[in-house]
C-alpha cells in the first residue's frame, strides 16, 4: 500500500532500487524463516552475520578500500528498511554497520581502519558500542568506566548494560574515562577485541519486553588490558565530541525504523479489517475503523516525508542535531501510537504473539528510550527556542 499516491523517496535512485530488491529477497529467504526460532533462542544465528556479509549488506556505506560497499547513508537506509519490512528484529546491523563502523571510519587511524573494517564487512567480526551503564543512561558525562594508561596499555574497569549485539560482539567500542577529573573532556572511545583480552566477560542475555531475537547484554571489564593503539583516533579526551558528531545519523536510523513500522502496521491492519467480520459486515465498513486508519495513514505519510527530507540533509552533510532529535522523538512516539491503534482492530488476536502486530507492539516501546530518551530529545530541541 502506498501511503502517498505516486510518491517516491527523493534519495532513492536506480542503484538503490536494485539493492532494495536484493536486500528484500535476501531477508525473506535467509532470515524471515528463522525469525521465530531466533526469538525463542534470544539471538540470531552467528552465521547470519557471515551470510549478510557475503551478500554485501554489512558496512554498505564504508569505503571500498576498507572492505565496505562504498555507498552512502542511502544504502544503509535501504538495508535497514527492508529488514524492518520483513519483521526481522534481532539482527543488529544498524549498530554494527550504521554506528560502530562509522566511528572507526570517521575517527580511526589508517591502521585501525585496515585492521577492523574489512572483518566487520565480511561478518568475521561483530560490532557493538558500550555506552550505557547501570547508573548512567542518556547522561553520557556520568560514565564511570575507566581506561587508565599504564605503560603502553590501557587498563579498563567498569560495567556496561543494555548493549546491543552484546552476546555475539567481538569488537566493542567502549565509552570510558581516560581522565575522570575532566568531565566530558576526559571521555575517550577505546576499542576492545573480546577474543584477545582477559578480564572481559559477558553477563546474561537480558530478558526484555520486546526485541527478543536481539541479544542485549551486560558486559563486565575487570582489569581488561588493551594496547594504547586501541584508542579510537590519536588523542585522548575526544570521545564525547566523537559521540555527539555521530548522533544525528544514529537517531535518523531509529526514525527510519519507526517509519517502516508505521507503514507496515497500517498495511497489515488494512488487509486484516477487510477480511474480518463483525455484526454481519467487515470491520472496515465501520466509520470508526475508516477514520482511525485514515489518521494512521496520514501520520505515516507525514513521517515518511519528514524522514526522507532528513535523509537528504544527512547525505548533503547538513542534518543538524536538533532536526535529528525532532525526527527521533516524533516518529517513535507516532510508531507506538499507530501500532497500538492498529492492534485494537484485531481484538483478542492482536494480543497473540503469532500475529505480527503483537510483536510490533512489544518491539516498539524501546524506540522511545534508546538512542537518547525522547525527553532528552525535547530538551535538545527546547534549547533552540
Amino acid at each position: 500500500m502506498e501511503m502517498i499516491a505516486g510518491y517516491k523517496s527523493p534519495w532513492l535512485d536506480e542503484e538503490l532500487e536494485i539493492l532494495q530488491d536484493a536486500a528484500r529477497k535476501f531477508y525473506e529467504k535467509e532470515f524471515a524463516p528463522h525469525s521465530d526460532r531466533w526469538t525463542k533462542q534470544g539471538h540470531v544465528d552467528r552465521d547470519a552475520w557471515n551470510k549478510a556479509g557475503a551478500q554485501g549488506l554489512l558496512c554498505a556505506s564504508i569505503k571500498e578500500e576498507y572492505g565496505g560497499g562504498g555507498g552512502n547513508f542511502g544504502h544503509e537506509m535501504v538495508i535497514t528498511q527492508e529488514q524492518a519490512r520483513t519483521g526481522v528484529t534481532g539482527f543488529g546491523n544498524s549498530v554494527h554497520s550504521g554506528i560502530v563502523a562509522h566511528y572507526i571510519q570517521s575517527y580511526g587511524t589508517e591502521e585501525q581502519k585496515k585492521k577492523w573494517l574489512p572483518k566487520m564487512a565480511s561478518g568475521e567480526m561483530v560490532g557493538a558500542i558500550a555506552m550505557t551503564e547501570p547508573g548512567t543512561g542518556s547522561d553520557l558525562q556520568g560514565v564511570k568506566t575507566t581506561a587508565k594508561k599504564v605503560g603502553n596499555q590501557y587498563v579498563i574497569n567498569g560495567q556496561k548494560t543494555f548493549i546491543t549485539n552484546g552476546q555475539q560482539s567481538t569488537l566493542i567500542c567502549v565509552v570510558a574515562k581516560t581522565d575522570p577529573t575532566a568531565g566530558a573532556k576526559g571521555t575517550s572511545l577505546v576499542m576492545v577485541e573480546t577474543e584477545e583480552v582477559e578480564g572481559f566477560r559477558r553477563g546474561r542475555n537480558l530478558d526484555k519486553i520486546g526485541m527478543h531475537a536481539q541479544d542485549t547484554s551486560e558486559l563486565f571489564f575487570d582489569d581488561v588490558k588493551v594496547p594504547t593503539s586501541n584508542l579510537l583516533g590519536t588523542e585522548e579526551g575526544k570521545g564525547f565530541f566523537q559521540l555527539m558528531q555521530q548522533l544525528p545519523q544514529e537517531r535518523l536510523i531509529i526514525a527510519v525504523q519507526a517509519v517502516v513500522a508505521m507503514e507496515r502496521a497500517v498495511e497489515l491492519t488494512a488487509a486484516y479489517v477487510k477480511e474480518r467480520k463483525a455484526f454481519g459486515k467487515s470491520i472496515l465498513d465501520f466509520q470508526n475503523t475508516q477514520f482511525k486508519l485514515a489518521e494512521c495513514k496520514t501520520e505515516a505519510a507525514i513521517a515518511r516525508v519528514f524522514v526522507d527530507d532528513c535523509a537528504m540533509k544527512l547525505l548533503d552533510g547538513k542534518l543538524d542535531a536538533t532536526t535529528a532529535a525532532m525526527a527521533k522523538w516524533w516518529t517513535t512516539e507516532k510508531q507506538c501510537q499507530i501500532v497500538d491503534t492498529c492492534l485494537q482492530f484485531y481484538g483478542g488476536y492482536g494480543y497473540m504473539m503469532e500475529y505480527p502486530i503483537a510483536q510490533m507492539y512489544a518491539d516498539a516501546r524501546v524506540q522511545k528510550i534508546y538512542g537518547g530518551a525522547n525527553e532528552i530529545m525535547k530538551m535538545l530541541i527546547a534549547r533552540t527556542l
